[in-house]
């Protein structure tokens, strides 16, 4: 059934109503109602994306993150086991961690210096005399949350009940495996994380991921100033094999350098770009033969797909893109760099490669996240007029089809990655 926006109809209707098939209402952008509701209903009730294990390489690591508005606290125990903590003293509420990362035995609260283990649990409290008969230590450990892992991606959930994460993940798992293959037979190692914030909501950077419409327009500057194969490798608009897809739960792929999907996929046909002679030679001084050399440099600018899980985390090409709602009109953004872990003769070049590439996009003084962000900031700015006006998300409904997966697919600049967050965030709105 199609509702009708309307001055007079726009604030009674339920958040569920607010997104059709084709359109959804700016008031979703804006209502700091409906932002309340969607930290419950969706932060509170899914999967979150909270760390990649090599951010905690042994035992008492650990890293501070967000799991929507909760402070969290993801650590590795002495049994290599990872936990993920809400950050806050069970006595009195205190946090108990403010670094964003690092290695510790457990952490003890700053205010009356109860102290918990790697694992949650509560280990002493001082002066004990006081709580005899009121008190039970096995009781009053750290909150967790429920946590699973798939190819290295850490999540966690508030909902102990919800379906086991590769029932979530679904068809993503063989795009992340894809994703995954970037470090040309190595693991893939956390490296970097540049993190800003910008004046808008959340959903706003949810669906740039998997937006290809935007590129070449909002990043033409970027365009003009790589060398012509790596501009002439993103000239996805009129590739009809570049694609879109809905891969269900919310989550979506889109396809900006279809030779790229799969770097297994390699007939030796495809010359390294020269810009990476000096790469080569390092990396063959370094002791890496002509194959591994082949599949790392290949894979220097990412999969060539941007892959969105719903509803805070993109693989995003040659990175991790996670965002964290703040309030209805402020979200920070992580952009996380990677490289392979490996010996430093190996490692070492690929991180400088790699870094460099990302700064160049990616980073503070790059060309894309400043021209992204100026986008997003207008896209708040202008939804707070005339609310009941519908932010349009039909570009190619009327040409997608189905892949023999069963994926809805439409061309990479179409607007199918948005409508099947939007059909997740109605179904998950619909719940409360």
């Amino acid at each position: 059934m199609t509702i009708e926006f309307t001055p007079a109809t726009i604030h009674q209707l339920e958040p569920s109503d607010l997104v059709q098939d084709d359109r959804v209402a700016a008031r979703v952008y804006t209502d700091p109602e409906i932002f309340e509701r969607e930290m419950t209903e969706i932060f509170e009730k899914t999967w979150i994306w909270v760390a990649h294990e090599s951010e905690l390489p042994k035992p008492g690591s650990f890293k501070s993150t967000y799991v929507g508005r909760n402070s969290v606290i993801v650590t590795r125990d002495r049994k290599g086991a990872i936990h993920t903590l809400v950050n806050r003293c069970r006595h009195r509420g205190a946090s108990l961690c403010e670094k964003p990362r690092g290695e510790a035995n457990g952490f003890t609260c700053p205010y009356h210096a109860w102290s918990y283990g790697l694992d949650g649990r509560l280990r002493g409290i001082p002066y004990p005399d006081g709580y005899e008969g009121v008190l039970s230590k096995d009781e009053m450990g750290l909150r967790k949350l429920r946590t699973e892992s798939y190819q290295g991606l850490i999540f966690a959930t508030f909902d102990h009940d919800a379906e086991p994460l590769e029932e979530f993940l679904g068809d993503v798992r063989q795009w992340a495996d894809r994703f995954m293959k970037q470090g040309g037979g190595l693991p893939l190692k956390v490296i970097g994380t540049h993190r800003f914030r910008f004046r808008g909501n959340w959903k706003i950077q949810l669906e740039n991921t998997t937006d290809g419409y935007h590129f070449p327009i909002v990043h033409r500057s970027w365009m003009s100033s790589v060398d012509g194969e790596t501009a002439d490798m993103l000239s996805f608009m009129t590739d009809p094999a570049s694609t879109c897809q809905d891969l269900g739960n919310g989550h979506s792929v889109m396809h900006m350098v279809p030779a790229h999907m799969d770097l297994d996929a390699d007939d030796g046909s495809e010359p390294l770009q020269p810009r990476f002679d000096g790469l080569v030679a390092e990396l063959r001084q370094g002791g890496a033969d002509d194959a591994q050399i082949r599949k790392l440099v290949r894979s220097m600018h990412g999969t060539g797909s941007n892959l969105n899980l719903f509803p805070n985390v993109g693989l995003s090409s040659a990175f991790f893109r996670v965002l964290r709602p703040v309030s209805v009109d402020e979200t920070i953004i992580e952009h996380v760099a990677l490289g392979v872990d490996a010996p430093e003769e190996i490692a070492g070049p690929i991180r400088r490669e790699r870094l460099r590439i990302h700064e160049h996009f990616q980073g503070p003084f790059g060309f894309g996240t400043p021209d992204d962000a100026e986008g997003w900031d207008r896209v708040q700015r202008g939804a707070q007029a005339c609310p009941e006006m519908p932010i349009m998300v039909n570009r190619g409904l009327k040409r997608e089809t189905e892949a023999p997966e069963g994926w809805p697919t439409s061309h990479s600049t179409d607007e199918t990655g948005m409508r099947a967050a939007y059909r997740m965030w109605k179904k998950m709105m619909s719940n409360g």
